[in-house]
């Protein structure tokens, strides 16, 4: 009796007969033998029919198979070196689920349009599963990184009164009678959480309502939002580098395959390893300008001026130090330094800019009300947040990790729209 399994494990089930259900990803046949391309979500096997040795009924059935036809496929496993699972399936028994027409995504070239259109078919191609599957890795070890860490996850609110960074960027609703918006970051909540908890971490959908259609810009998006009680921002920085670490190295050591599938030069990413390099905004301005990038001291870089400091290593780099007016209200001021903040953008090599903005927060009342006045914010919508320094005030420091930044970054993508399953960008709600 056939063993049921999927792909992913049919190496422990060599020399016996095994069933699978799965689709057609391709089919050749060179007269007497067909050749079925066979997926299953776990991975990919070819399955041989040889027409001698099965009935009619059976190899007619395997001729009238199509690209993404699905069935159970029956059939002993055997080693075979030449296959890139090391496996291969001699069939003997075929179940025809359902005979697929007109698959519209062919072997051929088709363009992004088309691609985006048809994304739900997308999504099995070789490319994009291994896309996913890398994705899947990250967020597991993000997980695990937290939780051995002595993180607490905490879930913040999607839907918020107003954000303490402005509301132009922000999608607009309604709670029955009062006015709402979506989440931008659940960085003010995740601080109140670690006022109870010590050292939490946030992982959810956030929305930017900018306009924007650069590569590295999607409307709906995933961030990972750590905030460490009685943390300074050099303590900080060590854990942010220690954290890329470990989810790089997870997925070089569990994702090989998928890698090699998106055409990944994994030696770029096993070189990413703690510590990581460090420069002040002054040292970039002043590097930029050895660049001829007319960049004035206090404006904010752009992604040409992430790219080329990043070119200047082969690991991600800390830039530290922006100038306090171009950086959000909660930031604190240097001690020694206040037109600057202790804070960090720590940006991705190969020109993947931005994948982490952190800082230390102000733990001053007063000073934090300050800001808030500075910055014309509502003390009625958000005294819930100046009660943290009113109450039991600490050092504290966190961060944000984008997560399609890094499964872009990760897996060499030109576009962040690959990297996850249904993208939300400037033209583009469906499907």
């Amino acid at each position: 009796m056939a063993v049921k399994t999927v792909i992913r494990h049919v190496g422990e089930h060599v020399g016996e007969t095994v069933r699978i259900g799965a689709w057609v990803n391709n089919k050749r046949s060179s007269g007497k033998i067909q050749f079925l391309q066979l997926r299953d979500g776990t991975g990919y096997i070819q399955g041989v029919v040889v027409k001698s040795e099965v009935s009619e009924e059976i190899w007619d059935k395997a001729k009238s198979l199509t690209q993404e036809s699905s069935l159970y496929v029956e059939g002993v496993i055997r080693e075979e070196p030449r296959s890139a699972s090391g496996y291969e399936m001699t069939v003997s028994d075929i179940e025809v689920i359902h005979i697929t027409e007109n698959y519209p995504i062919t072997p051929k070239e088709h363009g992004v349009d088309f691609l985006m259109d048809h994304r739900h078919l997308w999504l099995r191609s070789s490319k994009q599963r291994a896309i996913m599957v890398i994705r899947a890795e990250i967020i597991r070890a993000v997980q695990q990184f937290f939780d051995e860490n002595g993180f607490t996850l905490v879930d913040p609110p999607i839907l918020t009164p107003t954000s303490a960074e402005g509301t132009t960027n922000l999608f607009h609703t309604k709670y029955f009678d009062e006015d709402a918006y979506l989440t931008q970051s659940g960085q003010l909540y995740m601080e109140a959480a670690a006022m109870a908890l010590g050292k939490v971490y946030s992982f959810g959908p956030t929305f930017r309502a900018e306009k924007s259609k650069t590569r590295r810009h999607l409307i709906e998006f995933w961030m990972i939002e750590p905030e460490m009680a009685f943390t300074d921002h050099e303590e900080s920085l060590k854990v942010q580098e220690n954290f890329i670490t470990h989810v790089v190295q997870s997925v070089v050591k569990n994702c090989r395959p998928e890698l090699e599938a998106v055409g990944r030069d994994v030696s770029k990413l096993e070189n990413i390893k703690a510590p990581f390099p460090r420069i002040t905004y002054d040292e970039a301005i002043e590097f930029l300008h050895t660049k001829e990038f007319d960049i004035p001291w206090g404006e904010d870089f752009g992604a040409p001026h992430e790219t080329a400091i990043a070119e200047r290593y082969d690991k991600p780099v800390f830039i530290t130090h922006y100038p306090k007016d171009i950086k959000a209200f909660y930031m604190k001021p240097d001690p020694n330094r206040p037109d600057v903040v202790l804070c960090a953008d720590m940006i991705a090599p190969e020109g993947y800019g931005e994948i982490i903005g952190g800082s230390q927060r102000i733990d001053d009342p007063e000073l934090m009300q300050q800001r808030f006045e500075e910055h014309g914010l509502s003390a009625e919508t958000y005294q819930w947040y100046l009660d943290l320094r009113k109450y039991g005030t600490v050092p504290h420091s966190g961060f944000g990790l984008g997560l399609e930044r890094t499964v872009a970054w990760i897996c060499g993508l030109d576009h962040v729209r690959e990297t996850i399953p249904f993208p939300r960008t400037l033209y583009r709600l469906y499907p």
